[in-house]
């Protein structure tokens, strides 16, 4: 696609807003709100977010993870701990999270800090997954080079015959994370770009500031 071309493409976001009289008085609710309206807008992994990190030489990089929680506390994921943001995240534990529905036009931004879950919260969810994902778990040295497909599958058919598919235990190396925010953006798009951003900041025990921010 020419340069020109992709320039060209853009879309003007006209379904809602968002104003300071309708929102609640703290983020999480305020993120229920739209979570479920997105459950109920029936969005495609609807709990996709971008995970970003960075290295203790500050170099950034962002994946998509998956949202498996949230409570006043923070929003729960899970992965491997020697995968890359696992060791960034013990480098620096501090994340940012984004979720896009573009079918609502809203992003959801967070900022936080990071720490484990209890060993009690990962073992819980890792016997919730389904036994091909727990055997995965094992197979797959997260993010490290390895020769070639064939090196990963051989992992799996080993761990399988070793656990079959009941009582597989969870590696101590994969397990869950919490972020949790001092920051949350809430943006919703406006017609002529002039979008919607209201921005929650931490400012003490159970007390946020809200501002709105130029789109």
């Amino acid at each position: 696609m020419a340069a020109s071309s992709i320039a060209d493409i853009r879309r003007d976001y006209k379904l809602q807003s968002l104003d300071e009289n309708d929102i609640a008085a703290d983020p999480i609710t305020q993120f229920t709100r739209w979570w479920e309206e997105a459950i109920a807008s029936h969005i495609d992994e609807v709990n996709a977010m971008t995970l970003a990190t960075v290295t203790p030489e500050g170099l950034p990089a962002a994946r998509i993870v998956l949202l498996k929680g949230y409570d006043e506390q923070g929003f729960v994921f899970f992965t491997n701990y020697k995968s890359r943001k696992g060791m960034e995240l013990e480098a620096n534990p501090h994340a940012a999270l984004v979720f896009f529905w573009k079918e609502l036009e809203r992003q959801v931004r967070i900022e936080g800090t990071v720490s484990k879950t209890s060993t009690a919260e990962s073992d819980d969810y890792f016997e919730s997954r389904p036994a091909g994902s727990r055997i995965g778990a094992w197979a797959s040295p997260q993010s490290r080079v390895v020769a070639n497909r064939t090196e990963i599958e051989t992992n799996y058919s080993k761990y399988e015959q070793q656990f079959g598919y009941e009582n597989i235990p969870r590696p101590e190396n994969w397990g869950g994370y919490i972020v949790k925010p001092s920051v949350i953006e809430f943006w919703q798009g406006r017609g002529s770009r002039l979008h919607d951003r209201l921005r929650y900041t931490a400012s003490g025990a159970h007390k946020w500031k809200r501002e709105r921010l130029a789109p």
